[in-house]
């Protein structure tokens, strides 16, 4: 065995994963009372690798130290951005399907697998009341989906419409829309003034008049609006656009509508959440991060698309492959042809574990106690006569900012809180303004947390006065 040390017999595998599993128990245990974000230098950890093997203990105090050195994403009162926490039983799914190294991108390879993950997406497309013959595939995360969705979009709208310029096509989105929609325009080959930004009736929700005006302007020039864009949860303030609406203007224009449910599509689970966000059963895609508002770790998107065929007609290839011939389509997707990647690992395990083990209620609860605690921090903060915190949320972010106070000293108002590094909070440009956001989403957030971050908040309210 010695003479060949890259092949772990059964005995040393568990001696590594056993070493593995005492300071990821280590880890888990000790985030209670973790600091919120940790200072260091990270110019120890970039030593390359060498000859010989190093002691597997040294390594791996090595990369948790590393991995110390950051804002605590995992913990409990990390409130910036948008959370996700990382379940650890998707990690453990992770470790096996890293172990068993199944390539999915082609179903025959591994049916067993592919049959999982596909159970999988028609589950997500009976919870959003999709037709049938509706499909998607697990992404690395809303940016790959968005890629997918405009390349199908383009395809079905666009090409062999337009004599090959695209120059003429145009998408509308919120100018609150997340950018990776106009990232994946541009990689789709789609000129920069492709994308028309839509103005928001109140600074937070695209307007569907103000949509279908510029989509009047534009069919207008001889141009070809194709793609439109509404978002179930916005970055910047959690706000969810008009989506019946926009289900009505798209298909009034013969248009594509996507939903990027990447923040909330998965509060869909809970019945406030499926009220709020009525109409996005009526897109023709939607994507979602599980790594968000379903909490597994990062790396984890989701495409669904009213119709699978349009996913295979934008991404497969006519011409076939001659070392793949002897394998056998068959009833199961090949998730090769339904996007980018050609090799692809297999991603359903992540979602699956979690998902039977907990069980969907366990997830759903902890979404509604996420919808709570927000209303609940909007409610605290709104008595407090130093801020002004806008309209209640929708879903489970709550902006705030000074009543009285210049974007320094809002800015000054975010370093007070997270210098306490009890908590960490994040700030966004809202009606032209330095904006705070306290963001509820992690599952190991809960009421007490919530509660010391508000005494944070309030305190460093109350000493910048």
């Amino acid at each position: 065995m010695d003479s060949w040390p890259l092949e772990l017999d059964g005995h040393q595998t568990q001696q590594l994963i056993a070493q593995v599993a005492r300071r990821i128990s280590a880890f888990v245990d000790g985030l209670e009372s973790a600091p919120a974000a940790a200072t260091g230098s990270h110019g120890s950890f970039d030593a390359p690798p060498g000859e010989d093997p190093q002691p597997v203990g040294d390594l791996l105090d090595l990369a948790f130290a590393a991995a110390a050195v950051a804002i605590e994403t995992a913990g409990p009162r990390y409130f910036g951005y948008i959370p996700g926490g990382g379940v650890v039983s998707s990690a453990v799914g992770e470790l096996i399907a890293r172990t068993v190294n199944r390539y999915t991108g082609l179903a025959d390879l591994a049916p067993g697998l592919v049959a999982l993950e596909d159970g999988l997406v028609r589950w997500l497309t009976s919870l959003f009341d999709l037709p049938a013959g509706a499909g998607g595939l697990i992404t690395t995360g809303g940016s790959q989906a968005m890629l997918s969705m405009v390349v199908a979009a383009r395809q079905r709208h666009l090409d062999g419409h337009l004599d090959g310029d695209l120059r003429r096509g145009r998408i509308y989105l919120s100018d609150q829309a997340h950018h990776s929609i106009r990232k994946a325009a541009r990689i789709a080959g789609l000129p920069a003034g492709a994308v028309r930004l839509v103005p928001t009736s109140d600074g937070r929700r695209v307007d569907p008049a103000a949509a279908a005006e510029l989509i009047a302007q534009d069919r207008a020039r001889g141009l070809r609006p194709f793609l439109l864009v509404g978002t179930a949860g916005t970055t910047n303030a959690g706000v969810i656009d008009p989506l019946d609406a926009l289900a009505e203007l798209a298909a009034a224009q013969d248009m594509w509508l996507h939903v990027d449910g990447c923040y909330g599509g998965f509060f869909q689970l809970t019945a406030r959440g499926r009220d709020r966000l009525r109409g996005i059963e009526r897109a023709e895609s939607i994507s979602l991060d599980p790594h968000k508002s379903l909490f597994l770790p990062y790396g984890t998107g989701v495409l669904l698309v009213r119709e699978s065929t349009s996913l295979l007609a934008a991404h497969s290839d006519d011409v076939p492959s001659g070392y793949l011939h002897d394998l056998t389509p068959g009833a199961l997707p090949d998730y090769a042809d339904l996007g980018t990647e050609l090799t692809r690992d297999h991603r359903g395990l992540r979602m699956w574990l979690p998902l039977h083990l907990h069980g969907v209620g366990a997830f759903r609860a902890t979404l509604d106690e996420k919808l709570d605690l927000a209303a609940q921090a909007y409610q605290s903060l709104a008595d407090e006569p130093a801020l002004d915190v806008g309209q209640p949320p929708q879903l489970s972010t709550v902006v705030f900012r000074l009543r009285e106070g210049t974007d320094c000293a809002n800015r000054a108002l975010l370093e007070r809180i997270n210098a306490t590094r009890r908590v960490f909070l994040s700030s966004t440009q809202l009606d032209g303004q330095l904006t705070l956001r306290l963001c509820v989403l992690s599952h190991r957030s809960h009421a007490e947390h919530v509660a010391e971050a508000l005494d944070i908040i309030r305190a460093a309210a109350g000493s910048g006065r």
